[in-house]
């Protein structure tokens, strides 16, 4: 192989055994700066198959049991974060920055004596490679490599922030490299895509002395929209070109609002409506819904569902599970068939990273001990995936078996678990019967249990009904009533009134208690159609009870209407409860939306809306101090207060957020410290480079660092103080915007607090 490659030009590797043998083999072509990262040597099979082997002895230990005790400290160095990729945003679009250099060919299979060659072009790309050759044949076995520098007369190198927002404006370098005397005057040229203006000259020029480097520099402003950004920045001289592109994505950091406008249309009457777009250009979706029973909020409850930031156990599963059901209640276009299909696998594969050796599933990944609550819904899910014909981890779900068992057998009630032990000893008792697994000992013991609660009962009558034991199942619920007094959990099993009767409705349709079912739906159906907020566990609960209970109780005709959006007409003649239309959106222009009932009965119509507003807008409530105060300071390393409105390129400092319980409310259970950052600013990542004097940091739950934000999640006692602090650096020049910092309790949006955003810059 040659010494030196050239980027974007045809290259070639020979391979031959050294004695003329006969081989099989597969190359490899990597950049050597990734295998740094990992410490990846080219393998050798020979020293692997015909090593000496050590005496054979079993050995056992008890390190899984002894770390727990130190998870709270081991799992800030052990979790690196970033490890949110699985971004839950329907369809966002998303930006390939990093395109690796790696190859793999084969494989090949060379005849005795013979040599081949094999032709290949890398990318646009400097540095270098290592070519990695592995072979075999007939239990022979052999490895070569070659380092390659990859490089031309005229090179360029540009930096840019990892995410840009709308209307903001960043200067990006461009550094040019002459390394060969013949390149002299060098023309460079900016080309985005439309997502960006160019400010001032889009072509600059240098001119070398002598061979080496300098830099040029571009202004670009962000239009007002959101998407995947790309800018080619192109060099020539002469002969001579060197071109790169940047991805990255145009993101817009404020939450998604919505405007619901709905109607009840009685048969033959005809309802007509004009509507704005919410929020900015490239945000906005929309869904016209028409159904045959009371409203659900199906679009907006969904959108809600899937767009929700954070990821534990039991939001991972909510954003999912109702999915599972979504055909029993409308019908779906094969691309949003595809579309459930593929989100349903990957919670599958992510549910899997919370499993604990133990067989619980814990409420963030890496949790030294298991969820309980949180390992009963997540199987759930599991079981039910499975029964749709979805492949579940291999082990899974043995082991979460033997977890609920030992549970199940060893449960008592104590002080510490008193409010939402039975429901939870009764949903695990149900989830054993659905597993075909029941435990009949335990299920008579906790019907025996004195206090038992209402839901608990239910709960636990469906798992005598799964078991085979009808006759158990009817005399434990018969006169009992289907309300639940109102109250909201924090923790435990984050349930409300709300998610309780969601599960009683759930227990009247497996029971086949049509008339009962019917009637509890209707009020569960009547709090989803509110302009109210519900946890995840609430808003999933209610969808997923009210699609079981569709897919059993068909409709008795077929829902007929028609339809006119924006001039498009069109029909419903549906099977199903619920029919939706995408709408379809003319920039930011007003539309009209009609709809005509054409049944025989009443029809629910809503018009959902939802977008995010532009930068520099507020969508967020006021604070009550009294209920959680927060304050957010910025300082230098030394502990000096600083303007961060106006910051030097180049300079390290630290956002400083202070949390105050003041005590009237309670103790705060799962909340969320949400700090999203500039595009100037970088976060320097403590966690990776080892402590930092200038960062201290509360304890949290769990921390999730990002290239532009910082999740922390922690719990936060009556009367206490918390202070997270994020190390930063003013990166780029430019002008950008700070978004709003948000603290909340996750199943609770009355406990929150917010400082607004505002405009920033980062000069020379």
């Amino acid at each position: 192989m040659a010494d030196k490659l050239k980027p974007e030009e045809k290259a070639s590797i020979t391979v031959g055994e050294a004695k003329g043998k006969a081989m099989t083999y597969t190359i490899a072509i990597v950049d050597e700066g990734l295998l740094d990262l990992t410490r990846f040597k080219t393998p050798d099979p020979h020293g692997a198959f015909y090593a000496r082997e050590a005496l054979g002895v079993k050995t056992w230990d008890l390190f899984d049991y002894v770390i727990g005790a130190y998870g709270a400290n081991l799992e800030r160095i052990l979790s690196i974060g970033g490890d949110e990729g699985l971004n839950k945003n329907a369809s966002a679009a998303k930006a390939n920055r990093f395109k690796p250099v790696v190859k793999f060919m084969g494989p090949f299979h060379l005849k005795k004596g013979e040599k081949q060659t094999h032709e290949f072009q890398l990318p646009p790309y400097i540095g270098s490679v290592k070519a990695m050759v592995v072979a075999g044949y007939e239990g022979a076995y052999g490895r070569a490599e070659k380092a390659v520098a990859v490089k031309k007369p005229l090179m360029i190198l540009t930096s840019m922030p990892r995410v840009l927002g709308p209307t903001e404006t960043a200067q990006v370098p461009v550094t040019v490299f002459g390394l060969e005397p013949h390149v002299r005057t060098v023309n460079v040229t900016i080309a985005p895509n439309a997502l960006f203006d160019v400010v001032g000259e889009r072509t600059k020029t240098v001119t070398f002395d002598k061979p080496g480097e300098q830099l040029v520099y571009f202004d670009v402003q962000v239009r007002p929209q959101a998407g995947v950004g790309k800018v080619t920045f192109t060099a020539t001289s002469g002969k001579e070109k060197a071109e790169e592109t940047v991805e990255l994505v145009v993101r817009n950091p404020n939450p998604y609002i919505s405007n619901v406008i709905e109607a009840a249309v009685e048969p033959g009457q005809t309802w007509n409506t004009n509507y704005t777009p919410v929020g900015m250009a490239g945000t906005n979706t929309g869904v016209l819904e028409v159904s045959s029973i009371p409203p659900l909020n199906l679009g907006k409850r969904m959108n809600y569902l899937i767009q929700y930031p954070h990821g534990c156990v039991e939001q991972t599963t909510s954003s999912v599970f109702p999915q599972l059901f979504l055909s029993s209640i409308t019908e779906l276009s094969p691309n949003r068939q595809a579309e459930i299909d593929k989100n349903i696998k990957a919670g599958i594969s992510r549910l899997k990273t919370f499993q604990l050796s133990d067989g619980g599933l814990g409420y963030w990944p890496g949790a030294s001990e298991s969820d309980e609550w949180g390992t009963n819904y997540a199987g759930h899910f599991m079981l039910e995936a499975q029964q749709r014909g979805y492949a579940l981890p291999a082990g899974f779900l043995d082991q979460w078996k033997k977890y609920q068992k030992n549970k199940a057998v060893a449960w008592t009630v104590n002080s510490n678990n008193f409010y939402g032990a039975d429901l939870d000893q009764s949903y695990r008792l149900y989830l054993l019967a659905l597993a075909k697994s029941p435990e009949m000992g335990a299920m008579n013991r906790l019907k025996e249990f004195q206090y038992l609660s209402v839901p608990a009962k239910w709960r636990l009558a469906a798992a005598y009904q799964l078991a085979g034991q009808p006759e158990a199942a009817n005399a434990l619920i018969k006169g009992l009533g289907t309300e639940v007094k109102p109250y909201k959990q924090l923790g435990g099993t984050f349930g409300s009134d709300l998610r309780d009767r969601a599960m009683i409705l759930e227990v009247l349709t497996l029971m086949k208690q049509r008339s009962a079912a019917g009637t509890l739906l209707r009020q569960v159906a009547a709090e989803l159609s509110k302009d109210s907020w519900y946890s995840t566990q609430t808003t999933a609960y209610a969808l997923i009870a009210i699609a079981k209970y569709c897919g059993d109780n068909k409709p008795g005709s077929t829902m007929s209407a028609s339809y006119q959006l924006n001039g498009t007409s069109g029909n419903l003649n549906s099977a199903t409860y619920v029919a939706q239309v995408p709408v379809t959106f003319r920039g930011t222009a007003e539309g009209n939306a009609a709809v005509t009932n054409r049944s025989k009965g009443l029809l629910f119509v809503r018009l959902i809306l939802e977008g995010q507003p532009a930068a520099g807008e507020n969508p967020y409530a006021s604070n009550d101090p009294e209920i959680l105060a927060m304050n957010v300071e910025y300082k230098t390393r030394a502990g000096k207060a600083i303007d961060p409105t106006i910051l030097r390129q180049g300079t390290d400092f630290v956002a400083t957020v202070t949390l105050r319980n003041p005590g009237k409310r309670g103790y705060y259970e799962q909340m969320a410290l949400t700090q999203v950052f500039p595009s100037g600013w970088e976060i320097i990542n403590t966690r990776l480079m080892g402590n930092d004097s200038a960062v201290r940091v509360s304890p949290y739950t769990y921390q999730d660092i990002r290239d532009d934000r910082v999740y922390t999640y922690f719990n936060l006692e009556e009367s206490k103080t918390v202070t997270y602090q994020v190390l930063l650096n003013a990166a780029y020049t430019g002008r950008y915007y700070l978004p709003a910092t948000a603290a909340e309790a996750m199943y609770d949006n009355n406990i929150h607090a917010f400082v607004p955003g505002k405009w920033v810059e980062v000069t020379k």
